[in-house]
């Protein structure tokens, strides 16, 4: 059974179309990431776990829910993971950032980590693992081993568009995790840029285009 879901929002779908477009500058594209990433963030936390807890509102009291147990860790796949922290943080401003760099090799295409910083109790708190694209695979499956080794059983990757090739091979690779996603492309190119996609993420994101 997969644990993948992909969002089908009209809001999300039609900011995902403005970040399509070339004419869409460095500004408004980073904007568009943030606001993707804090509308996808409603049902990346759906379930985290609650407990009642007794109140007095100025007409009575009450037992209302509250969120349970330790915060989660947002840990971003650099750079283009950066561009999506600040719309998860802006619903859950006290999770724990950490960070995980990725470069990609221009001809193998395969994932090279060069800088690691992990929050402490990992393996006590959900991991999110936001990343724009889903492309290969290659760097998402990479970051998800990373994360189970730092001792972690509970992750959640969002992205904001995926293509079928690395979906499928992170799904084949980590079944256990969720998934969510913006919207599912068609396929990749022979330059493993997803299509039609939008480019590089990270890029656009930082004007290093």
């Amino acid at each position: 059974m997969s644990n993948t879901i992909i969002l089908d929002h009209p809001l999300i779908n039609h900011k995902i179309s403005l970040l399509r477009d070339e004419n869409t500058g460095t500004r408004d594209f980073r904007h568009i990431v943030e606001e993707i990433a804090t509308i996808m963030s409603y049902e990346v936390f759906r379930d985290l776990p609650t407990e009642l807890v007794g109140i007095k509102t100025p007409v009575a009291e009450a037992k209302v829910p509250v969120l349970s147990g330790r915060k989660p860790d947002i840990i971003p796949k650099l750079r283009a993971g950066l561009g999506m922290v600040n719309g998860l943080l802006n619903v859950m401003p006290s999770a724990k950032v950490g960070h995980i760099g990725l470069s990609r090799d221009e001809v193998t295409h395969e994932p090279h980590e060069y800088y690691v910083n992990m929050p402490k109790h990992i393996d006590e708190r959900l991991v999110i693992l936001p990343d724009p694209m889903l492309a290969t695979g290659g760097s998402a499956i990479h970051a998800v081993d990373f994360i189970k080794k730092s001792g972690c059983k509970n992750i959640k990757f969002v992205c904001i568009i995926a293509a079928p090739e690395g979906l499928k091979a992170l799904e084949n690779a980590h079944p256990d995790i969720q998934i969510y996603v913006g919207a599912l492309d068609k396929e990749l190119n022979s330059n493993a840029y997803i299509v039609p996609g939008l480019g590089d993420a990270g890029d656009r994101i930082f004007g290093t285009l």
